[in-house]
């Protein structure tokens, strides 16, 4: 399938480590606690690798701690401690980071689980930065398809976006390949960079031919006269980098 001249792919074969490390932070509750300083070092990460920690699972209740390692350029490694359960009142899996080994002890300590839900720390052994390798990235999981809402929530998202410079808003490349939607999912980004006042959402489609696009809209009320905003994006990168600019005219301006 031919691309448009003005769409840019969001999704690469593999999974790059700042991807991921977006992933974490958008689904773990938890996320502004991360010292800024550990964010911007994984921001510059060149390769990602994951493994199950320990679990524990009875009477309907469970726990996976999962282990997130990041290689850095000057070859060193930073890992983030992730951990997963169901332990609250709707019992629906909540996942939560941590930046040591001892944060997410306490964390595990805390849930209602017998004492040898505990992770065994003791039992782990050093990831050598050399093993590191970039983890396929798992297929997105689509609803059921419908290609006539899919195509009309593409047509109206195009219809809204308000970017101030034209020539970085999706165009009629984008708006073809969009007639070819057969579903569609959103979701809200969260982690790091996303300023107040403002909200980043990830709108990703289903082709007919089993290809995935994403577009990004950043909404806000950062206007002169404080009225709701839409734009929208072909990249993430280039989605944040539009909330970091309308943060500083703002401030500018006060």
């Amino acid at each position: 399938m031919s691309v448009p001249y003005d769409f840019e792919p969001t999704t690469a074969p593999e999974a790059a480590p700042d991807d991921e490390l977006a992933r974490l932070l958008g689904r773990a509750l938890n996320s502004f606690e991360l010292p800024e300083e550990t964010l911007r070092l994984l921001d510059t990460a060149l390769a990602y690798d994951t493994s199950l920690h320990s679990a524990h699972h009875s009477a309907g209740l469970h726990r996976e701690t999962y282990r997130h390692t990041w290689l850095l350029a000057d070859g060193s490694s930073r890992t983030l401690w992730e951990l997963v359960h169901n332990t609250g009142r709707d019992g629906l899996p909540q996942h939560e980071v941590y930046v040591t080994e001892d944060e997410l002890h306490l964390a595990t300590g805390r849930l209602p689980l017998p004492p040898e839900a505990a992770p065994a720390f003791d039992l782990q052994a050093p990831i050598a930065p050399v093993q590191l390798a970039p983890v396929p990235p798992q297929r997105r999981t689509f609803g059921p398809a419908d290609p006539d809402s899919s195509v009309d929530h593409a047509r109206r998202l195009l219809r809204r976006a308000e970017n101030p410079d034209a020539t970085t808003r999706p165009g009629p490349g984008t708006a073809r390949l969009l007639r070819e939607a057969c579903a569609h999912q959103i979701t809200q980004a969260f982690g790091r960079r996303i300023s107040h006042g403002f909200a980043l959402y990830e709108h990703a489609f289903l082709l007919r031919d089993g290809c995935e696009v994403s577009l990004w809209e950043v909404e806000h009320t950062a206007t002169p006269d404080g009225r709701h905003m839409c734009e929208v994006y072909l990249t993430q990168q280039a989605a944040r980098a539009a909330i970091e600019r309308r943060t500083g005219c703002s401030q500018g301006h006060q």
